[in-house]
């Protein structure tokens, strides 16, 4: 990570301080800071940690709470099936660098009080705050419907008593996904605690409070039992003089029965948001029925990334040299200046990345390489390409193949089974590879080691799709249906297309760029190849920049919010 004064200053500039005295909090289910702390699944882990970091060189006043998960998160094997295999491995904070704060944090989950350790991890100038109940915090996203609201309620009750516990005053609540909504009701328990009633406290926490929802995908917006949410958390809402039935209503949207948490934050929140201009559309969609026919006031932040994280290093030397300083806020970082990169040292520095992904794979350090590495969700539809293997293998090409099925994911799991079985195929040797246990250092490699980064998913399921981001700013050329941020990145001088309109449709598009667009232009036009990977570089780096997503919260979401909270 860099920090510099170039981006450290950014806030004081900006703001003349500290901006009145803000301090956000920004809860997530899970933070993939680095890989050796696993405390993350994927793409949402991943954001949550290069939200840290940017807001740490920027310096947005900003700490973060999570959970110490004591089994991290799943390490993939695969069996002599190709089915996925997952085993756990204790986590040892201490042995990891984090620090064990002073104080202990009393949480009551359906009648039993249990007391959490709170740790810390410091992320830049930023801490991010875990909580840890041995037999609560076991495993990410592990267990039964039961396991996962006691951990959602550790998460939002616990997180927001741990920061009054350390004398952390954050006034301004970012909830990066619903898994953290309940709290909101804690607080407003708090509030009403301290005297205030219940309408106005639940005002003061709507104001202050910020949701981002990440995906349309059912998976991604939990749902329980009213009995599981009444034993839970009913008792919490009554402190806060919210009785049962209206506690059921905060998460209620329907005809399908069940309390939704992302109801729940969409009530509770005045600042709402998806995470591209697509997305922003397709939510506002999705839950307008909560505001009865009117405009959802959901707008959208579309997601960056970290690039002192996910450029590689060769690359950023060379922009470097160039002019160009990465590590800067976007609009002092001197982009234009990639057009004096020199075409061949740049050719030399992918082929490098290249060669490093070979070596780790067992590819051809020669040939166009085709990567497709994300979450094996069934919408994503990782098996496409592979749809006419025949016609496939024809061109001059290999495919890299990388990523988790969630342990309870039985659709997913097959997907990921079928195609590892293809890797072993003897047709295919060499020419398809599956890579085991994806994490942010297996990422780090397989990314900038590609040269063409490949995303089809069913249109308007994928959001954001921050993979694609980090492929971007390498200068790996992406091939991608326009859906997430793909819808609003796309031009002919940076990569290529798919309209997203069925499986059918998707996958003989596809085929037709490979085969007359992509391979030609690699194999046969090296000057226009450098081309599109220097305005890939020059143009959608700044844009998708994690700097700049950080920047657009602070001056969009969390000063308006410290603002009316002021008011």
């Amino acid at each position: 990570m860099h920090t510099t004064t170039d981006t450290a200053t950014w806030w004081r500039r900006a703001h003349g301080g500290d901006g009145s005295g803000l301090l956000v909090a920004y809860f997530s289910m899970e933070f993939g800071v680095e890989e050796t702390l696993p405390i993350y699944s994927g793409g949402l882990g991943v954001l949550a940690g290069d939200h840290l970091k940017a807001a740490a060189e920027l310096g947005v006043p900003l700490v973060g709470v999570g959970l110490l998960y004591r089994g991290g998160y799943f390490r993939q094997g695969l069996d002599a099936s190709g089915r996925q295999t997952e085993s756990y491995e204790p986590v040892d904070g201490e042995a990891l660098g984090l620090v064990r704060e002073p104080v202990a944090v009393e949480v009551e989950l359906a009648g039993e009080t249990i007391m959490a350790a709170v740790w810390r991890k410091d992320v830049g100038s930023v801490p991010l705050y875990l909580l840890e109940v041995d037999w609560v915090t076991d495993a990410l996203y592990g267990g039964d419907r039961e396991h996962r609201i006691r951990q959602e309620v550790l998460l939002g009750v616990g997180g927001v008593r741990a920061l009054a516990a350390l004398g952390v005053e954050a006034n301004v609540f970012h909830m990066n996904e619903g898994h953290s909504a309940f709290l909101a009701i804690e607080r407003a328990r708090a509030l009403v605690e301290q005297g205030q009633e219940t309408a106005d406290a639940l005002e003061q926490v709507r104001r202050s409070t910020v949701f981002t929802t990440h995906t349309p995908v059912p998976a991604g917006n939990e749902v329980f039992r009213d009995e599981l949410v009444t034993r839970y958390v009913g008792p919490l809402a009554m402190a806060a003089g919210i009785d049962e039935k209206a506690l059921l209503e905060l998460g209620r949207f329907g005809e399908d029965g069940g309390f939704g948490l992302t109801p729940l934050a969409l009530r509770l929140s005045e600042h709402a948001n998806g995470v591209s201009a697509l997305h922003g559309e397709v939510a506002r969609e999705m839950w307008a029925g909560l505001w009865n026919g009117k405009d959802a006031p959901i707008g959208h932040v579309t997601n960056g990334v970290h690039l002192g994280t996910w450029l590689a290093p060769p690359l950023a030397e060379l922009l470097r040299q160039a002019g160009v300083r990465p590590e800067a806020a976007p609009d002092e970082a001197g982009w234009d200046a990639v057009d004096d990169v020199d075409g061949a040292a740049l050719w030399e520095v992918r082929a490098a990345c290249r060669s490093r992904l070979a070596e780790r794979a067992g590819l051809d350090p020669a040939l166009m390489t085709i990567g497709f590495a994300r979450r094996f969700a069934t919408y994503k539809r990782a098996g496409l390409v592979f749809i006419d293997l025949e016609r496939l293998l024809a061109l001059p090409v290999q495919i890299v193949v990388a990523g988790k099925a969630h342990p309870q994911d039985t659709a997913g799991k097959e997907v990921l089974r079928g195609i590892v079985e293809l890797a072993r195929d003897p047709r295919t040797r060499g020419r398809v590879v599956f890579l085991e246990n994806y994490d942010i250092g297996l990422a780090r490699t397989l990314i900038p080691g590609c040269d063409v980064w490949l995303n089809n998913p069913r249109r308007p399921l994928e959001a954001s799709g921050t993979s694609g981001m980090k492929a971007a700013v390498n200068g790996v050329l992406n091939v991608s249906v326009l859906d997430g941020w793909w819808a609003e990145a796309f031009e002919p001088d940076v990569g290529w297309a798919i309209d997203g309109v069925s499986d059918e449709a998707d996958a003989e598009q596809l085929y037709r760029l490979l085969e007359e667009e992509v391979v030609p232009t690699f194999v046969d036009d090296r000057g226009r190849w450098l081309e599109m990977m220097k305005a890939s570089i020059e143009r959608l780096a700044p844009r998708f920049s994690m700097h700049r997503a950080v920047g657009e919260y602070a001056e969009r979401y969390y000063l308006p919010a410290h603002a009316s909270l002021r008011r």
